[in-house]
């Protein structure tokens, strides 16, 4: 029943009109209607996956699943704990859309809360990465990991934000953020530890430089029950790339880093003593078009955009610009369509044209029920057979961020999100 009607609407056509979007940088940004078409038809096909590639028991969502499908949830039974927060932040898209009946999106809301706030295994709060989708048991031998609990952590609160009216909800979100235990993964220091392993404990790499990380000390600095000392704000590197005349904090790392915490997190017209975050997405992202283009051929103002994804050769952690011209993992020709989605609300107008490109261009061997594949490289006759949760689940956070600032208005709801941002230092510029 629930997929008929998530199918049914995503054939109807929708009313089309022109509407604003949210401010981009110094100068504001207006979605054309095809534009804003565009983007419903990408978030429908994209909240889609979260429904159907999730458990019907649990609410966990698989990391992966094929690209073209019949719509039954994936044999591979990978869930990962960073898809299921794209997730949880899908439905209440889904929900404001009206993709899906509110009853059904509330309903796996409250599932997938249930299945975490009381069953699945957590150690200080933090989860696995990586779980089996229907036992909940890990998979492999993988760490419990502190970003990619943060990532589930955005969903749920942005799941208590939104579907206030349940007090099941706010219960059950409220007892998984505030069970965290966020002094614990400092593990006696200033910057948190990547995980932790029952077998040998906690890891070496810690979240120490510029990257996805703001998320993570923004979620402990609000914390009301274990909260960190404002000190560990300052005490991560915010190491400067200078590029081709492009000034920002950042390295040669994917383009993600530059998205995440901003999924969630409204950096717009604020700034703590080092930077205006968002800005610097901005600057960074037109670093991330010049540079691409700049390879030539395949490259160019309507065909660019790398970020970790698969490849030709496997999961690849593409980088981008560097000091020294090169690229971090190499520049094949491949393109991954979630480094212009995710970046929507920095570069608008360069990112629209790159995904409407991609689709009108490729769109029989590149776009499916979920949207664009997860990378494909044309000139090696190479398309990703798969999509990911959470390449999705940027690109359909930030698309809805760019057409009326849902995601961030709704998160911010949450009062732990000024505490933290308070505490964090950051003041209006």
């Amino acid at each position: 029943m629930v997929r008929r009607e998530f199918l049914r609407v995503l054939a109807g056509t929708a009313a089309v009109l022109a509407v604003p979007a949210v401010a981009s940088s110094a100068k504001s940004f207006t979605l054309r209607a095809d534009d804003d078409q565009f983007l419903d038809d990408m978030e429908r096909r994209g909240c889609l996956y979260f429904v159907e590639q999730a458990s019907r028991a649990n609410g966990q969502v698989l990391d992966r699943a094929a690209a073209v499908s019949d719509g039954k949830i994936d044999p591979r039974r990978m869930a990962s704990i960073a898809a299921t927060g794209f997730g949880l932040s899908a439905l209440c898209i889904a929900d404001k859309r009206r993709y899906l009946p509110h009853a059904a999106l509330l309903e796996q809301v409250q599932r997938t809360l249930r299945f975490h706030a009381d069953r699945l295994y957590n150690n200080h709060g933090f989860f696995y990465h990586f779980s089996d989708v229907e036992t909940g048991e890990r998979f492999a031998k993988n760490e419990v990991s502190s970003i990619d609990t943060a990532l589930l952590l955005c969903g749920v609160l942005t799941a208590r934000a939104h579907f206030s009216e349940s007090a099941e909800v706010h219960h059950l979100a409220t007892k998984i953020y505030e069970r965290v235990d966020w002094p614990w993964m400092l593990n006696g220091g200033k910057t948190f530890s990547m995980g932790w392993f029952p077998e040998n404990g906690f890891l070496n790499a810690r979240w120490n430089h510029y990257c996805e990380l703001m998320m993570i000390y923004l979620l402990a600095l609000g914390s009301p029950t274990h909260p960190i000392d404002p000190s560990c704000w300052d005490a991560w590197e915010r190491q400067r790339m200078r590029y081709a005349g492009f000034d920002y904090i950042g390295g040669n790392d994917p383009l993600f880093v530059h998205q995440y915490s901003h999924a969630w997190f409204d950096f717009r017209g604020k700034k703590d003593k080092y930077a205006n975050y968002f800005e610097n997405s901005v600057t960074a992202t037109r670093a991330h078009e010049f540079f691409c283009v700049n390879q030539g051929q395949p490259y160019s103002r309507d065909y660019w955009g790398i970020s970790a994804s698969d490849s030709v050769h496997g999961y690849t952690a593409w980088g981008g610009p560097s000091t020294t011209g090169a690229s971090y993992g190499g520049v094949d020709g491949s393109v991954v369509p979630n480094a212009a989605a995710g970046s929507l609300p920095f570069l608008p107008q360069e990112c629209m044209r790159v995904l409407r490109s991609l689709k009108e261009n490729y769109g029989e061997q590149a776009w499916g029920r979920y949207g664009l594949c997860d990378a494909f490289h044309p000139q090696a006759k190479w398309y990703d057979p798969d999509v990911l949760g959470i390449d999705l689940g940027i690109g359909v956070v930030m698309a809805e961020n760019l057409r009326n600032g849902f995601i961030w208005e709704t998160f911010a709801k949450n009062p732990e999100v000024a505490v933290a941002m308070q505490r964090a230092g950051f003041h209006a510029g």
